[in-house]
């Protein structure tokens, strides 16, 4: 579905990726782990089309995409949940919602439609603050207002930038059976994460990023083995090891 064939980006003539290049196949979850400062989310940001490549490829469905800008990249399935969620906090959660599913573009063949009642029921809290303003909401219910934004735009790839930070246990949680039931429905997530736990506990393999470039590769059935790694751990994570479950 979306292939990074050695991708180079950064800001200002100074270099953040380095030969980056990854692959996620269809109905597939898969996660991008490493430490502040890795890169991850200037990955994000080349990928949605917001950063510009400067050397490489990003190909999806065998196309290359990365001329297009990030509304046709969009339009082409990609969705994208941003670390700082980029919400209209002046407008409602109707409004925000509404403009998503104005700007969702031709359906896809292989894109899975979203109604707004459909992402309600995902979240229920929404049905009784749909003409809130959404900067009254907490940071939680603001992440979740962020997704179920993206998800009106009927992708077959939803990216999640570090979803987890800042929110309480329970809101994780809340999110995480999200996902779990967005996989069920046969939807590609990649998620960008520092919280290993939850990575592991959403996706099938990862790669892990330190310093712009791609260092090691989490295949299916090593999560566990990487988890108990500790060399591993220290030298691209620093040690931590978040709890999904507090």
């Amino acid at each position: 579905m979306l292939r990074v064939d050695s991708i180079e980006a950064g800001y200002g003539g100074i270099p953040v990726l380095r030969g980056v290049s990854l692959a996620i196949e269809r109905n597939e979850s898969v996660a991008i782990i490493g430490a502040n400062g890795a890169g991850k989310s200037t990955l994000v940001r080349a990928i949605c089309g917001l950063l510009p490549v400067e050397a490489g490829r990003i190909m999806h469905d065998g196309r290359e995409i990365q001329r297009l800008p990030a509304h046709s990249r969009s339009q082409q399935g990609i969705a994208v949940v941003l670390e700082n969620r980029h919400l209209f906090g002046e407008l409602s959660v109707r409004n925000n919602l509404t403009l998503a599913a104005v700007h969702s573009g031709r359906r896809r063949e292989n894109a899975r439609r979203f109604t707004l009642d459909q992402v309600l029921d995902l979240f229920p809290f929404m049905r009784a603050r749909l003409d809130a303003s959404v900067a009254l909401l907490s940071g939680g219910e603001q992440q979740m207002v962020a997704i179920a934004r993206a998800l009106l735009l009927h992708p077959e790839l939803l990216i999640m930038d570090e979803p987890s930070t800042g929110l309480s246990p329970k809101v994780v949680r809340d999110i995480v059976g999200v996902m779990a039931r967005l996989r069920e429905g046969g939807m590609s997530i990649l998620l960008v994460e520092q919280n290993v736990a939850l990575a592991a506990e959403t996706s099938e393999r990862a790669y892990v990023m330190s310093l712009g470039r791609v260092v090691h590769e989490v295949r299916r059935g090593e999560w566990a083995s990487f988890i108990s790694d500790e060399r591993l751990l220290r030298a691209y994570l620093g040690g931590e090891r978040a709890d999904t479950t507090a």
